[in-house]
């Protein structure tokens, strides 16, 4: 039986992982094909929109990754006039970055498009019902990730 119980969990794995390149990589490519930014600018830019005197450490924290290379990532929209940074009155050891009217538009459009996306690829296949559970699910999911590991694993 628990050769059955692992099975199930590494399918489930694999086809978690499987969903979010699949569906990752579909919204990139409208994206980049229509207002002509990918989905991890995308992901970065709406942390900034929604996050008030928003640092590097908040973009990191929020989506996951790492302080380097949220730190390249705002670069890059930086270099692209999507962002701006100002020096922070708190922290002079940090800068706060800001959408600016630009990368603002940029946003709107993209998020036209990432909408129109995931109706088709999730909305359209899924009923809402279904979509509010699965979501209830996944965010439970994360927030036993987020716990520290039991270190008796006996």
């Amino acid at each position: 039986m628990a050769g059955n119980a692992s099975d199930g969990l590494r399918q489930l794995f694999s086809d978690v992982v499987r969903l979010e390149i699949e569906l990752w990589d579909a919204v990139d490519r409208r994206l980049r094909e229509t207002p002509g930014i990918s989905m991890g600018d995308f992901d970065v830019m709406q942390v900034v929109e929604r996050t008030e005197s928003c640092r590097v450490y908040d973009i990191a924290e929020q989506l996951s990754i790492t302080v380097g290379g949220t730190s390249k990532a705002v670069d890059r929209l930086e270099r692209r006039g999507h962002v701006a940074r100002r020096s922070n009155p708190g922290d002079r050891r940090s800068s706060i970055i800001e959408l600016t009217p630009e990368g603002a538009q940029a946003l709107a459009g993209a998020g036209a498009v990432v909408d129109d996306e995931l109706q088709l690829r999730l909305g359209s296949v899924l009923p809402a019902d279904s979509l509010a559970q699965l979501s209830s699910l996944i965010a439970r999911l994360r927030s036993g990730l987020a716990k520290p590991p039991e270190t008796d694993r006996a």
